[in-house]
Formats: C-alpha cells, sequence, structure tokens
C-alpha cells in the first residue's frame, strides 16, 4: 500500500518484526519475554507487542558472549 510504517520508527512492534528487526531468533525473544518481558511489552487486549526502543535499551545494556 505505500502507507507502511518502517519498523525502526514504530513505538511497538510484533514478535515476527522484532526478529526481522534484530535477527534475533524467535525462540530466543519469547526466552527473553518471559524472563524480562515486564520491561518492555505492551499489552493491547489480548496481544502483546514489543516496545522497540525499551527492548533496544534492554538488549544494549546486556552482555552476551
Amino acid at each position: 500500500m505505500g502507507n507502511e510504517v518502517p519498523i525502526w520508527e514504530k513505538y511497538a512492534i510484533t514478535i515476527k518484526e522484532c526478529v526481522e528487526y534484530t535477527n534475533i531468533g524467535e525462540n530466543r525473544i519469547r526466552e527473553l519475554l518471559r524472563l524480562d518481558g515486564d520491561k518492555f511489552i505492551l499489552n493491547v487486549g489480548n496481544k502483546s507487542l514489543i516496545k522497540r526502543k525499551a527492548f533496544e535499551d534492554y538488549i544494549n545494556s546486556r552482555n552476551y558472549v
């Protein structure tokens, strides 16, 4: 349609968009949501979205090997 907002400009993204944006596997993202999701989850009705900037900040603050 041409009116779609790029992922890097969205406030909240789906898990699938998060996988595409971060190149982190879906299983790992779901694990992070279970562990620390309260820091970056936005619940909209029955749908859970990821606050993109908060998730970026969370990932940047972590030390991964």
